[in-house]
């Protein structure tokens, strides 16, 4: 290069590098700065890497038990508080007889850059948020290109990674057994948006190089999908080496058996990490803030050029929905869709509130009381 001066920074050691063991779970040095005051009073960081019976911290010195005492238990207002895999806590070593600590008692859980949550039926009818995972770059949402593939319940999962504050993609497992692969690829392009779709098989390995740049050193990337869709085969063949058991397929129906029961955080050969959890059977859902819009994206788009701006795209004059619909723009499944999905995170949402949930019940009860009443004179009125 001629003629140019080539200007290299003077880059100042760092007095203080993170400890190797935490920087390879993802600590970075803007956590190190936000847990100063934590250090300066004796904690230590670690993150959960096992939620399965006895939960699993790595810190700085070595994997720990975390103990759940009084005094944390007392600070919690709900389950959402509670940690999950992923999340970093602030942690005090139970040391005795001057040996290396192997418990140590949670403190707080560190504010999440994300939370995979979903909802968690409890006592009665009552729903409380349950976070899945947290601290995930990437969600990687796995189904398989069988005859199981429903591309309603990837808008589903794609709702839950906007609503999480995690970047989603689409992964396409059991390439080996697809037989309409294009006609797949074209359901799974209609709902998935700008969302990137990956069509792999964790079996042959074919595909898996598109995943890589997801996968960079400190990142987090988590598997979720419904049980059968190759979730441990594909963390396996992330791995490099069989991990996670694998259930045979049934014969019946090509399903595989659900075999991961612990929610456990793995580092990948490339400096990654991998979450991987249990396979949802029922998929509940959970949004505390723009995840429905996220997802239906096109919806949205549309929605800004309807004539009413509380329009609900039934039969409103000038609602731009309904006019994509009938020029076959928009697909009306998918408005039908959009609509059960936003009734149920309302009926989700009343639920969630547990007092405002029992009173909607009495008012229902009672109109179910006083119809069957007005029922009762009326049939001995005409008798």
């Amino acid at each position: 290069m001629t003629g140019v001066d080539l200007i290299v920074p003077t880059v100042e050691p760092d007095p203080t590098p993170l400890p190797s063991a935490l920087a390879a779970f993802g600590w970075t040095s803007e956590r190190d700065v936000a847990f100063a005051d934590h250090a300066a009073a004796g904690l230590v960081a670690g993150r959960v890497v096992s939620t399965g019976g006895v939960m699993r911290a790595m810190t700085a010195d070595g994997s720990v038990d975390v103990v759940f005492q009084r005094r944390f238990k007392r600070g919690t207002a709900s389950a959402a508080d509670l940690p999950a895999v992923g999340d970093w806590l602030a942690l005090e070593p139970m040391i005795s007889s001057g040996m290396a600590a192997q418990q140590a008692a949670i403190r707080t859980v560190l504010p999440r850059t994300s939370a995979f949550a979903r909802g968690e039926a409890t006592s009665g009818q009552h729903v409380a948020e349950q976070v899945v995972a947290a601290n995930v770059d990437t969600a990687f949402l796995v189904s398989a290109l069988n005859h199981e593939l429903n591309p309603r319940r990837i808008e589903r999962y794609l709702l839950l990674a906007w609503a999480s504050g995690t970047v989603p993609v689409i992964v396409l497992n059991k390439a080996d057994l697809a037989s309409e692969l294009a006609t797949a690829l074209a359901a799974v392009a209609a709902v998935a948006g700008d969302v990137p779709i990956h069509v792999v098989s964790a079996m042959t390995h074919d595909g898996l190089a598109g995943l890589r740049p997801y996968l960079g050193p400190g990142q987090t990337v988590c598997l979720l999908g419904s049980s059968g869709v190759g979730k441990s085969t594909l963390a396996n063949a992330l791995l490099g080496e069989e991990r996670q058991l694998v259930g045979a397929e049934r014969a019946d129906d090509s399903r595989g058996r659900h075999t991961t029961t612990a929610r456990e955080l793995f580092p990948l050969p490339g400096g990654a990490l991998l979450i991987d959890t249990p396979g949802l059977r029922s998929v509940g859902l959970w949004d505390g803030g723009s995840g429905l819009e996220q997802a239906f994206d096109d919806i949205a788009r549309l929605a800004d050029g309807c004539r009413f701006t509380d329009c609900r795209h039934e039969s409103e004059p000038g609602c731009a929905v309904l006019a994509a619909i009938a020029s076959g723009e928009l697909a009306e499944a998918r408005l039908e869709s959009h609509r059960k999905l936003e009734k149920e995170l309302r009926a989700l949402d009343l639920r969630a509130d547990a007092p405002t949930y029992r009173a909607a019940n009495r008012r229902f009860g009672k109109m179910t009381r006083d119809a069957g009443k007005t029922a009762q004179r009326r049939k001995e009125a005409d008798g």
